[in-house]
């Protein structure tokens, strides 16, 4: 069964293996609205958990995704640059972002699981 932790950013990475898709969490596809534009990492890149390595883009506002956990960038969605509509409809599932193959499991610890996370949101809410 894939492990799945939160960022308070509101990024999630649910891993398998050594592999972790990542991803914007519902909430935050919620508090964005319509999303109109989402850039993804390229593959092969690698990233350091915490940095900016995608971008999504709302009528409202647009953000930095930021990576939970580091890692070579194995796999990018490109559906959402054709619709980026996907992360309202489906944020935590068909809408990942880009998978990751982790470079330090260990980074995980310093996630927060779901019922930790649904308690971030309401203690913010």
């Amino acid at each position: 069964m894939p492990i799945e932790r939160f960022s308070k950013d509101h990024e999630f990475v649910k891993v398998d293996g050594d592999i972790g898709t990542v991803g914007i969490t519902r909430h935050a596809a919620e508090q964005l609205g319509d999303v109109v534009f989402v850039e993804v990492p390229e593959v092969g890149r690698k990233v350091k958990a915490a940095e900016a390595c995608a971008v999504v883009e709302s009528v409202k506002a647009a953000s930095d995704v930021f990576a939970p956990v580091s890692g070579e960038v194995v796999a990018a969605n490109g559906d959402l640059a054709a619709s980026p509509a996907l992360v309202n409809e489906d944020a935590e599932g068909k809408a990942w972002f880009f998978k990751l193959k982790l470079s330090d499991k260990a980074e995980l610890d310093k996630l927060m699981d779901r019922a930790a996370y649904e308690k971030l949101i309401a203690d913010n809410a």
